[in-house]
């Protein structure tokens, strides 16, 4: 059975590491993001590793050893003694985040300040404060996340 493992890289190997990865047959996962780089005489996008030094691998426990013939790997992350192992869920909801794809949540009689529990979405059972009312939208700080995040209002 294939799990999600993690696996520290070099510095600034991530996306080659998931480029070989991918090359010799292993599924893997480099989340990314988009800058833009100011130049003293241009600007550039430039894609990022969201999270540095870190790819997920998707592999079964037999052939964790193949991971090593691409160069830039360094080794597994473990927690417990045991190698970090990751969720389907969780990764399939980073991917939807960095994909910008998220679900409208319904909210009735609110006011600035209050507190509420997000019912559905990529943020599903998280408690935030108010911060904010527009028309269709409202912002809300998650402060357990140490974020904030603009909801879309459903039309009712």
């Amino acid at each position: 059975m294939k799990k999600w493992f993690v696996i520290y890289t070099k510095a600034n190997q991530e996306i080659k590491v998931a480029e070989h990865l991918n090359k010799i047959g292993i599924s893997c996962y480099c989340p990314t993001v988009t800058i833009i780089k100011q130049y003293s005489d241009r600007k550039k996008k430039i894609l990022k590793p969201l999270i540095p030094s870190y790819v997920f691998v998707l592999i079964e426990e037999g052939r964790r050893n193949d991971i090593f013939s691409v160069f830039g790997v360094v080794r597994y992350m473990f927690w417990l003694g045991k190698p970090a192992v990751i969720r389907e869920k969780e990764i399939e909801l980073m991917k939807k985040y960095l994909n910008g794809e998220f679900q409208s949540v319904e909210l009735t009689n609110f006011t600035k300040g209050q507190l509420h529990k997000i019912s559905e979405g990529v943020f599903a059972g998280k408690i935030g404060k108010i911060i904010e009312i527009q028309k269709n939208k409202i912002k809300l700080q998650l402060e357990s996340l140490g974020m904030i995040v603009t909801l879309k209002l459903k039309s009712v």
